[in-house]
């Protein structure tokens, strides 16, 4: 990856719909040149896809949380990877080493609806015990500074 992926992946983090005419203006390439780098850098993982950022304040879920999940012994941790397909309210997981095996973070409208998921996932998906924390606020980090490591 040289300097001109960096520029690319720069310009890409900062709006993902940029065409490739465009990325080439911005590097001085052609649009099919881009198009080829773009192309590259998906295939070799450095460039994962394109999303579409929900903000789910927005969409009526102000109450963020992330909890530590404890499983229970017998429960299988890639059937609850796949379990947690059933729980929107969940929207990302990381499974983790130490004392907890995830950390979920979910999106709420209430209290209320808190509680619920608390009670599914204890009743229906194994989990044994869950510490739980209310986000007050996030950070919009640029993702692009790990671009700066090399």
């Amino acid at each position: 990856m040289d300097a001109i992926d960096r520029t690319l992946l720069r310009l890409l983090i900062a709006d993902a719909r940029t065409t490739y005419h465009d990325l080439g203006a911005a590097v001085r390439l052609s649009a099919n040149t881009v198009g080829d780098r773009v192309r590259r850098l998906r295939a070799s993982g450095v460039l994962r896809g394109y999303r579409a950022e929900l903000d789910p304040a927005a969409l009526g879920r102000k109450l963020l949380m992330v909890s530590d999940v404890r499983l229970r012994e017998d429960r299988d941790r890639g059937d609850f990877e796949r379990d947690l397909q059933q729980v929107p309210q969940v929207v990302s997981a990381s499974r983790l080493t130490g004392e907890y095996d995830f950390l979920l973070r979910l999106a709420c409208v209430d209290a209320a609806e808190f509680e619920t998921v608390v009670d599914i996932l204890k009743r229906d998906h194994g989990v044994r015990e869950l510490h739980s924390r209310l986000v007050l606020h996030e950070l919009d980090l640029d993702p692009g500074r790990l671009l700066e490591l090399g």
